[in-house]
């Protein structure tokens, strides 16, 4: 979907679209914000979602199947990279400080480079072309979304983002019930008792650690993959895990999240949440 809005009017002419849409359809700013918004709105042919937008002689159309009946709140899953925070930090809006240079040697200031959010990653141009939810884009599906479920930064996999209140607050109030899934790549071959130290440490009431299954799932002389399994999310349990059993992470990865799992979604890639998924 094309969410230009260069249309060939410089934005201080005319009327606001969201006006006009009002007089097309006779219906109230509200309703016309939602129709444009919503990407049922073409200006010279071309869909602009922006109801400030200024029109003076151009052709503006509503598709013709326009409602908003179905203008339901949203829910994305995306498999955060390595390195990337998880996005329960809102994207900075004041510009980054920069550092001055010492005079005489040319080169511009630069800003600091510091920790990339994974909200930066939820525009159209990252979402999944894997995804077959059916759901179509619009440009206010990448607004006011809330997070609520953390994951390390060193690790990647499936972080939830959701415009739906009742899904936010399930996540937020349900938490401790529900069960995430994480793989974790470890060096080396991981044998049949390398998890006793953390089963005794799980059965250690003074540790109070929270109710976890951990196994193997593969192993061979340089990496093994371990399977684990724990109802809340609890920042730093696996690395606690590993250390008690003398193991080196290589790569940890969530790959599920209550019943919605990450599938075959892409590393930096976004999808929606089906119609039929429930965490």
């Amino acid at each position: 979907m094309n969410f230009s809005n260069s249309v060939g009017e410089r934005p201080s002419e005319g009327e606001r679209l969201s006006k006009r849409i009002m007089q097309l359809r006779d219906c109230s700013r509200r309703e016309a914000e939602q129709y444009i918004e919503a990407g049922f709105v073409r200006v010279d042919g071309v869909v602009v979602q922006e109801p400030q937008f200024r029109v003076t002689t151009q052709n503006v159309a509503v598709d013709a199947h326009a409602s908003l009946l179905h203008l339901l709140s949203v829910t994305l899953i995306l498999n955060k990279p390595v390195g990337w925070t998880d996005g329960l930090e809102p994207l900075p809006t004041q510009k980054p400080v920069t550092r001055p240079v010492a005079a005489g040697r040319g080169a511009p200031p630069r800003a600091p480079r510091g920790p990339q959010n994974v909200r930066s990653l939820l525009t159209a141009e990252h979402h999944s072309k894997h995804d077959h939810s059916g759901v179509r884009l619009m440009k206010s599906h990448l607004a006011k979304l809330d997070a609520s479920v953390p994951l390390e930064y060193e690790a990647s996999g499936l972080v939830a983002f959701t415009q739906d209140f009742r899904v936010q607050r399930k996540l937020m109030e349900d938490m401790a019930f529900i069960e995430q899934e994480l793989i974790v790549d470890v060096r080396g071959e991981v044998l049949p008792d390398g998890l006793r130290p953390i089963e005794r440490a799980m059965r250690d009431e003074r540790l109070r650690l929270p109710d976890f299954k951990i196994s193997v799932g593969s192993a061979n002389p340089e990496r093994s993959k371990l399977r684990l399994a724990v109802k809340g999310a609890h920042l730093g349990l696996t690395p606690y895990l590993c250390e008690l059993a003398g193991l080196e992470i290589l790569a940890m990865r969530r790959i599920r999240l209550g019943r919605v799992s990450l599938g075959d979604l892409e590393e930096g890639a976004w999808r929606y949440l089906a119609e039929g998924e429930r965490f």
